[in-house]
């Protein structure tokens, strides 16, 4: 049986009006990636909860170790969206990546952890062994950025053991065989949780939050105790399709927001996930650290005066230059902020 003309109409109507217009299929695979870090928190729930359901067939996550393993998934096509520090983001985009930043969502997660109560300020612990990751990337770039800011060369005023990951610097200082290490959460909680660190305890904590490197910034530059200091871009063909940024831009700050809420049901799911990782651990690190996703476009002011400061003291580490209008994204379409 034909069908009619009037409902082959309507059919046609409701496919241009829907909410993909042109783009109305479903996308094959949907493709999340971040470290084991809070900023992979709302990641992990839009995966758990189904939010982007409707855009594609499969939505998953995928945990990058390491930014030699980030960068390959973002030049590799690995990924659709990666949650990567700023800077990296800035460095791949100059270099001719396709990267567009999103939004910032992590605003502070970095503190130097010691097993000495007394170290108030970096300018404590000259001469001492710190535990260190991610050489020439974060936090080895806020930590070198902080020190000069003070007068002290980080390689000549301290001596530095570089690791892989602040895992693996959070091991060594549970292990005892450093005294102290710059962490960044979930790392820091995970610490204080291994050694029962905890400011009411009975017995003295072992280990202590010292340095807080949002306080830091703020005092050493004299500014607001935020860093922008990572946040989720989008990568490869996906930047051509403003309509499902706006809905992955949406849905990663209804995530955050559910985080914030909800830490430790949050800390469970990213825990699930994130093998290394426990659930109170990831509870106390969201309860802690300067979460709030602001679109990149919004942050552009934070964001240019952090890459002028890193300019001037390498500029390799964004790529050479700042980063053009292109790179920024996040116009946040249907956001209530």
């Amino acid at each position: 049986m034909a069908i009619p003309r009037f409902l082959r109409f309507v059919g046609l109507l409701a496919a241009v009006l829907s909410p993909l217009g042109a783009h109305a299929d479903k996308l094959p695979r949907l493709v999340l990636g971040g470290p084991g870090a809070v900023v992979s928190a709302p990641l992990i729930h839009i995966v758990e909860s189904g939010a982007l359901a409707d855009l594609a067939e499969s939505v998953s996550f995928v945990q990058w170790r390491d930014p030699d393993q980030l960068r390959a998934m973002a030049l590799d096509g690995q990924a659709d969206v990666l949650a990567m520090p700023t800077n990296v983001a800035a460095n791949l985009h100059n270099r001719g990546a396709p990267v567009t930043l999103l939004n910032v969502s992590t605003w502070g997660a970095l503190w130097m952890v010691s097993r000495s109560p007394d170290k108030k300020t970096l300018a404590d612990f000259r001469g001492e062994e710190i535990a260190m990751p991610f050489r020439g990337d974060m936090p080895d770039i806020m930590f070198q950025l902080l020190v000069a800011r003070q007068g002290l060369d980080a390689r000549k005023d301290f001596r530095l053991r570089y690791v892989a990951t602040p895992v693996d610097a959070m091991q060594l200082l549970v292990m005892r065989r450093v005294d102290h290490a710059l962490l960044s959460e979930p790392a820091v909680s995970m610490a204080l949780r291994k050694t029962k660190s905890f400011p009411l305890g009975i017995v003295a904590p072992e280990l202590h939050r010292s340095v807080d490197f949002q306080q830091e910034w703020g005092r050493l530059y004299a500014r607001s105790t935020r860093i922008p200091q990572a946040g989720i871009a989008a990568v490869g063909a996906l930047r051509e399709r403003p309509e499902l940024l706006a809905r992955i831009e949406s849905a990663y700050a209804e995530s955050l927001a559910w985080c914030r809420t909800h830490a430790l049901d949050c800390g469970r799911m990213v825990a699930r996930r994130i093998d290394i990782l426990s659930a109170e651990a990831v509870s106390d690190a969201v309860a802690v650290s300067q979460l709030d996703a602001v679109p990149a476009m919004q942050a552009r002011d934070a964001l240019v005066f952090f890459f002028e400061q890193l300019k001037a003291r390498n500029p390799a580490l964004i790529g050479g230059k700042l980063p053009g209008d292109a790179f920024y994204g996040g116009k946040c379409a249907g956001c209530e902020r």
